[in-house]
């Protein structure tokens, strides 16, 4: 019997698998075989949440209620813990009620917000080099990516006069996040508020996408701090990274309600609410003390030294000052292409390293180290060189 061929969407034309989906199949593929292969390409924290987070979940799957469909929102307690959080930390003001939405993942909430807010034809400004996903979320519902370029001789922050000079007229929503990934940039206030009165004056929706602001840093900010910014900005959040949560998929967006309902609306008809017991969890993680990141940062400062010095024993140049939980690094003049480059590296000592081309065309002639390995390991990496 002849099988007729259905053809799939024609959205998926517009993108590619995720380029660690198809690299990590490769590597485990070496791994199968047999090989010593260290992987230093991928920002999963290897650690654990605290024990006090492990027992709240365990303790929540006895609740009554705990195994049941569950609010869209989340439990009123985890957004009141969030707003703790924003308060304690940033000094934000937000209102659990309406300005706060739970996500399964922030990478969940750059679909629905892209959802809720672009159309076919609508433009979204995303930077280069920035996260993959925001090219790949925005050709999926049929809107055009639009670059933006960013230097390490501006700081790895947009020329926001030279974007004032083109046509915005199609843009509808811009893609930032600081502390920046992959470079570990930072953003002043001034810089945010400078990027607030450009989203204003053209009326863009800004997203900034912040996981990144505990790790390494000693001045975490977020963009909500800045008076008018609920107007035209929304921020993505997580705690995949600041308590070694990623695989728990817990996020959340903050921001005028308007736009929270629309996201929402999206949101709704998408999943049927995040399991009780993780919330519960999470809202344990949320009230961490402040050793929790004080230890937390004490572990990955000795990782970034010894990444500090394989990168000198390839003769790759870095920022000491950069944050978050990567090093990104640039190659030697004259070297060949980023890929090709971490290519030789995986075949020939057993260490993957992401190219920096996967984050945009100006992430030739960089690469980045992840913090996700540990010290044993990466002490390992650099007596292979």
């Amino acid at each position: 019997m002849t099988v007729s061929k259905i053809k799939t969407a024609e959205r998926l034309q517009t993108v590619e698998e995720y380029y660690f989906s198809k690299k990590l199949r490769e590597v485990r593929g070496l791994m199968a075989e047999g090989r010593p292969i260290i992987n230093m390409g991928i920002g999963s924290p290897d650690l654990a949440p605290a024990k006090s987070i492990l027992e709240s979940i365990q303790n929540a799957v006895l609740d009554n209620g705990a195994h049941q469909y569950q609010s869209y929102q989340g439990l009123p307690e985890l957004r009141e813990a969030i707003s703790t959080f924003y308060k304690s930390k940033f000094s934000v003001d937000a209102n659990p009620a309406n300005e706060i939405l739970p996500l399964m993942g922030s990478k969940e909430g750059i679909m629905h917000i892209s959802l809720a807010f672009l159309n076919p034809g609508d433009e979204a400004l995303i930077p280069d080099p920035g996260y993959p996903t925001y090219t790949s979320v925005t050709k999926l519902v049929g809107a055009i990516p639009r670059y933006y370029n960013l230097s390490e001789h501006n700081g790895w922050f947009p020329d926001l006069k030279a974007l004032q000079q083109q046509d915005l007229s199609k843009v509808k929503i811009m893609w930032v996040g600081y502390p920046h990934m992959p470079t570990g940039a930072t953003a002043s206030t001034e810089q945010f508020e400078n990027l607030i009165a450009f989203a204003k004056k053209n009326g863009i929706l800004l997203i900034n996408d912040n996981p990144y602001s505990f790790v390494l840093n000693s001045s975490p900010k977020s963009i909500l701090s800045v008076d008018g910014a609920k107007e035209v900005a929304l921020e993505l959040n997580s705690l995949s990274k600041t308590f070694n949560m990623a695989g728990w998929r817990v996020g959340m967006v903050l921001g005028n309600k308007e736009y929270l309902e629309a996201v929402l609306k999206v949101k709704s008809n998408m999943d049927s609410g995040m399991f009780y017991g993780i919330q519960k969890g999470a809202i344990t993680a949320l009230y961490s003390a402040e050793d929790w990141f004080d230890g937390l940062n004490t572990v990955y400062n000795k990782r970034r030294e010894l990444i500090f010095e394989l990168a000198d024993s390839l003769q790759c140049t870095y920022d000491r000052n950069a944050v978050g939980m990567f090093v990104w690094a640039k190659l030697p003049e004259g070297s060949k292409n980023a890929e090709t480059f971490i290519d030789e590296i995986l075949y020939d000592k057993n260490i993957f390293i992401t190219p920096g081309t996967i984050f945009g065309k100006n992430g030739e002639g960089y690469i980045r180290f992840s913090l996700c390995v540990t010290e044993g390991k990466i002490r390992e990496a650099i007596d292979r060189f």
